[in-house]
């Protein structure tokens, strides 16, 4: 098959009917797929012609899909993929640029611009720059490379050329995401090295004095402190401001993992819930979470972006450039990469910080509306106030003889909406994330309802 006019239309043709074919049936589909395997085939000898295969995931892979892509999918903190980034995304297969630096497309520049927007949808400073990676996973352990680079320049340690021999090193932190420990892990500082801070009572944000305690009795030369906002179960948001004096008083390095709890900035300013992000050393954030991106979107900044390049440069000839600025692929852990700022750029242009603030509001509102019928409902618990997107609940065992787990299973396999398990206080419960741009009342409504049912 080649590209030409005919086979262009043919294609977009295919594409149009999976894509009408997709979104049509989202909001009657099971939100989780009753197929989870695939049926074994073998990889074929010859080619089969492009009719049959189309057909072939019209039949067999669209419809055991998950319907992630809809209202009621609220599994995790993640989005949708609006309409603006969906195109975008279509262009980005079709222009395929290799954004791995400057020289030969405007897409780097695109890349840099959109990372601009960014600061200024979140009222960071300018002096923060970075790099899209393929979500907050990436750009956690591109954190855990320049925080670790930072602590071997104070010791007179280059670690990226050298390794971590001699490196003398602590690492705080309350609540980490996994992804966090991932990437301490894949950095060789190992996923059990940090030391556990006390979170405050009944809530996942760290107890500053706790913090400040284990920053004075530190006996090693370099502190790494790493804190949340917001914390991925109960959306608990460390004290950045004071946690920001305790760094700059002991020459910490911080990191804020923000994935998705930045996006509460855009609502609240540089005063709200986010006070003193702008302060730290680097952030992680994710704009396929609440920006409704498609997969996959995330970001690292820092405001050292020295010490990121000496983590990830290697010098070749084959990667050489004339252009002035810092190529991508000096920044980040891959030399080739997708072109997947532009679905970002264009979610931006189109919807404006107006538009992101309004989703995000309905998206606050709608939750919290579920919030107040589970804990007025006689047969479950609200186990924690709803103050941001995700409600968290179980079953009350005084009039459902239901664990969390039962109960989260009756829920999922009605094929209404697809929750997630959590944990709240060493005890089980279930966790439902609103971040979709296409959650509407009625799904409210319909989950409501189908919460009554299972009782």
């Amino acid at each position: 098959m080649k590209y030409s006019p005919e086979t262009n239309q043919r294609l977009i043709n295919a594409l149009t009917e999976q894509f009408d074919t997709f979104h049509n049936e989202l909001a009657n589909r099971n939100v989780a797929s009753k197929k989870l395997t695939v049926t074994y085939e073998k990889l074929p000898n010859k080619g089969i012609d492009f009719d049959t295969l189309n057909k072939y995931i019209s039949d067999n892979i669209q419809p055991n899909l998950s319907a992630s892509n809809g209202g009621r999918y609220w599994g995790f903190v993640t989005g949708g993929a609006n309409p603006v980034a969906t195109f975008a995304d279509w262009l980005v297969t079709t222009f395929n640029q290799n954004v791995s630096k400057g020289g030969d497309s405007i897409a780097s520049s695109i890349e840099q611009q959109t990372l601009t927007w960014l600061c200024e949808l979140f009222e960071l400073p300018t002096t923060y720059k970075g790099i899209f990676t393929t979500g907050a996973t990436a750009a956690n352990l591109l954190a855990a490379f320049t925080a670790r680079q930072y602590a071997g320049n104070q010791q007179g340690i280059d670690v990226a050329k050298n390794g971590l021999k001699d490196l003398d090193v602590s690492i705080f932190s309350a609540t980490p995401h996994a992804s966090m420990i991932k990437g301490l892990g894949m950095a060789g500082l190992g996923q059990d090295s940090w030391q556990k801070i006390a979170c405050k009572s009944d809530s996942e944000s760290m107890d500053v004095k706790c913090l400040a305690k284990a920053l004075l009795n530190s006996q090693s030369t370099s502190n790494i402190v790493i804190a949340s906002a917001a914390t991925v179960t109960g959306t608990d948001y460390d004290d950045l401001v004071e946690i920001t004096k305790l760094c700059k008083r002991h020459n910490a390095w911080l990191h804020v993992d923000a994935a998705f709890g930045i996006f509460e900035r855009v609502l609240a300013g540089e005063k709200g819930k986010t006070q003193g992000i702008e302060l730290a050393d680097s952030i992680t954030l994710d704009c396929h979470k609440w920006l409704n991106v498609p997969y996959d979107c995330g970001v690292f900044l820092t405001q050292h972006q020295g010490l990121l390049k000496d983590s990830c440069h290697v010098d070749a000839p084959y990667l050489a450039s004339d252009n002035q600025d810092i190529a991508f692929l000096s920044l980040g852990i891959e030399n080739s990469r997708r072109f997947r700022a532009f679905p970002v750029w264009a979610t931006l242009m189109f919807y404006g910080k107006e538009g992101i603030k309004n989703q995000i509001e309905r998206n606050i509102d709608q939750a919290k509306r579920l919030a107040e019928w589970i804990d007025k409902s006689p047969d479950y618990i609200l186990v924690k106030p709803c103050e941001l997107n995700v409600v968290l609940f179980k079953p009350n065992l005084d009039s459902l003889s239901l664990t969390s787990q039962e109960c989260m299973d009756k829920l999922n396999n009605s094929g209404q909406v697809f929750l997630t398990p959590g944990s709240w206080q060493g005890e089980s419960i279930i966790r439902a994330a609103l971040s979709n741009w296409t959650t509407t009342d009625e799904d409210i409504k319909l989950v409501i309802k189908t919460l009554g049912e299972i009782v």
